[in-house]
């Protein structure tokens, strides 16, 4: 059957469709985005502005068309930490189903977490024995160890490289001081939930998913997506060690410039890099392998399995 996914996230709405079955994996099919940044579309008091509702809602119109149009039999649409964030988050589901039919799912920050989980083991397999993975998007920083499908330990925490490049980073060059004031607050949050996880084995396998961590990856040398989805990619600490300072005096014109960096994404890549080195070096990883799958294949993986008789 042909499924759809719809993903309203902090940066974009992402719609991915895929041809899939039960037990087999899920092919792509044709993927959709639009970029909102919602993350950066907020009043004084946390609510999405009237003009992101309004631009929510069209994007989301556009994609429920372009599901039609390729033959989507079953629309699975959720959203993430910036509608669940929002002050008016509510007010926001119901002005996007009035407007174009569409209930989002609201997923919590536990629930993002063990998705990509699942999504990052079913691509490693049990052979990759016990799994840490970090996740970061716009919104948020999701954190996940275990042995099985369903992790041990999951949490979320607002570290996303989009709300934090709108918080502590507005300024395209931004000032040392302020660099260094998101690099400690960055680590004192990370740092309040090691503890859950440091009462588990190490890691056999450290996994990263997701565009920020796909992109700090290329730029320290590994292998550019058109060399396929199998080939395998690390990032190093020492490598994002290195690379930290440098973004920092680049405006973001300049980091649009970088290997596999999308100028839509440029601005957050700063505030990005300071979070995965700072998980890097909390967690004592030297180094974490970057998976494919990520939220929405695991959203379509746990759909998948609610479909076996």
């Amino acid at each position: 059957m042909r499924l759809g996914v719809l993903d309203v996230g902090s940066n974009t709405v992402h719609l991915l469709v895929v041809d899939a079955h039960p037990g087999a994996r899920p092919l792509p099919a044709y993927s959709h985005k639009a970029e909102l940044k919602l993350a950066e579309l907020l009043d004084e008091d946390g609510s999405i502005t009237p003009a992101g509702v309004e631009r929510l809602a069209a994007a989301v119109r556009e994609a429920v068309d372009v599901a039609e149009e390729m033959g989507v039999e079953d629309l699975v649409p959720f959203a993430t930490s910036a509608v669940r964030e929002a002050a008016n988050g509510e007010e926001v589901l119901r002005g996007v189903a009035d407007d174009s039919g569409v209930k989002l799912q609201v997923l919590s920050g536990a629930d993002e977490a063990r998705l990509t989980f699942l999504a990052a083991r079913r691509w490693f397999g049990w052979s990759a024995g016990r799994l840490l993975v970090l996740d970061i998007g716009g919104g948020s920083l999701e954190i996940a160890y275990g042995l099985d499908e369903e992790p041990d330990a999951a949490v979320s925490l607002p570290l996303g490289a989009g709300r934090l490049t709108g918080s502590w980073l507005p300024e395209d060059l931004p000032d040392a001081a302020d660099v260094k004031a998101l690099r400690r607050h960055v680590r004192a949050e990370i740092a309040r939930v090691v503890g859950e996880f440091s009462r588990f084995p190490v890691p056999d396998h450290a996994v990263a998913t997701s565009k920020t961590f796909k992109q700090l990856a290329r730029i320290a040398g590994a292998a550019r997506s058109g060399e396929g989805l199998y080939v395998q990619r690390d990032l190093h600490r020492k490598s994002l060690e290195e690379w930290v300072p440098r973004l920092a005096e680049m405006p973001p014109a300049e980091r649009a410039e970088l290997p596999g960096v999308s100028e839509a994404r440029a601005r957050q890549l700063l505030a990005g890099a300071l979070v995965a080195e700072g998980a890097m070096d909390l967690f004592r990883l030297q180094r974490v392998e970057i998976c494919p799958w990520a939220l929405r294949e695991g959203v379509i993986l746990q759909r998948l399995d609610h479909l076996r008789p």
